[in-house]
Parts: structure tokens; sequence; C-alpha cells
């Protein structure tokens, strides 16, 4: 017996990665609007966003880019109780993404305050970043990541400073932080179409190279 329907479809694990870049795309944006309207300056707000991304630093070797904080968000892990599920139908997922918030800092003279190291400044940019997505993310808006019926609850696990690496080797002047965000959601998974089974042969052989090869016959009720 096969699966008798065709498996084309997300899974919540990819749905809800997205659900989070996606908000954190908006809000950066309407936090921008906010402060242009405060008359505040809006690059203060800006995060660029990622997901998915293996070295996602890399945006900054270019020194004559853009050098706003960038944000990438990953699938880590998913866990599954079984006291939370059903035997086939629904799993319930516990899932970890990780948002890592990356800084970019340049040295700069403090005139009469001194030299302002770059690390220093990209450290801040970080805490600035973090910022932004912990209000973002934990926002009473976001409950449910705007994914009610979906998504059971999100809570962030932890936040873990890291020194980007390029080559094996750490990356002056950039800083690094993760967020750790455990969202808890149901997969579904496809169910058979009730049929009675008359005959089933299945005769299985292997290849010389290892491969499984199958000879099958079923003998089905007619519809």
């Amino acid at each position: 017996m096969t699966i008798d329907a065709l498996i084309d479809k997300q899974d919540s694990f990819e749905i809800v990665r997205d659900r989070i870049a996606a908000i954190l795309a908006t809000e950066v944006a309407s936090q921008m609007q906010l402060a242009t309207a405060a008359g505040k300056d809006p690059s203060d707000w800006k995060l660029r966003i990622f997901s998915e991304r293996s070295n996602p630093w890399e945006q900054f070797l270019d020194a004559t880019g853009d050098q706003s904080p960038v944000i990438n968000v990953w699938y880590e892990s998913s866990v599954f109780p079984p006291g939370k599920s059903n035997l086939s139908e629904r799993q319930t997922s516990e899932t970890t993404y990780n948002i890592d918030c990356i800084g970019f800092g340049i040295s700069k003279d403090g005139g009469g305050a001194g030299h302002l190291p770059g690390d220093r400044a990209a450290a801040f940019e970080v805490h600035r970043a973090l910022r932004l997505v912990r209000n973002i993310l934990m926002a009473s808006d976001y409950a449910y990541l705007g994914l009610k019926g979906t998504v059971g609850h999100r809570w962030p696990q932890s936040v873990t400073v890291f020194q980007p690496q390029l080559d094996g080797s750490s990356i002056q002047k950039i800083d690094g932080a993760r967020i750790a965000l455990k969202v808890s959601f149901n997969e579904f998974s496809p169910q058979a179409t009730p049929s009675t089974l008359e005959l089933l042969s299945v005769d299985v052989f292997r290849a010389e190279d290892g491969e499984i090869l199958l000879e099958a016959d079923y003998d089905y009720p007619a519809p």
C-alpha cells in the first residue's frame, strides 16, 4: 500500500519560520516610518532580515555597502512529545528557531572623547538589534505569531552572544547574538483512504549494488 495523495504542501515548521521573518521585516519598516514621523533618524531602527543563511555576516565584508545590523532566522530542531500527539495524523512539535543578530562597528575619532573602537560599536549595534527583535516578537499582537490555530505558544528560551567566524578566525569589528525562540505547533501527516485489503504479496530482492528491488501484487476490491 502506498500513500494515495501527492505530498504537495509546506510543513508547519517552514510556515512558522517564514512567518517570523515576515513579522520582523514588516515591523522594522513600520518602526522606521514611526521614527520619521517622530522626527528621529529612521536608520536607528533599520534591520536587514534574512532566513536560512549560513554566513550572514558576509554582508559586512563590503565596507561600502549597507552597514545596518543583519538578522538571520533559521530552523534548528524539533521534538515531538508523544503524550501531546496521536498515533498518525497529528504530531505536536516543540520547535526551536534561532534568530541571529549581527552588528558591524566602525572605529571613529571621538574628538575630545578619544578613540571610539569598532568592536565596542559592533556590540552596541547587536544590542540595538536584540532589543528590537525581542520587543517585536514578544509584543501582544504576536502572541501566536499571527498564526492562531496553528501556533500554540512562543517563548524566548535564551540569548547567547557569539563571535562570528570566517575561515576559522574571528572577524574583527563584527559581533553577534542569538535568540533561541521556542514555538509549539502541530504538524499533520497524510491519512489513508479506508479500504479492505484482499491480497498483498511482496517479494524483496537486493541488487548487486545494494539497491532494494520489490515485486508486488496488490488485489483490491473494485470501488
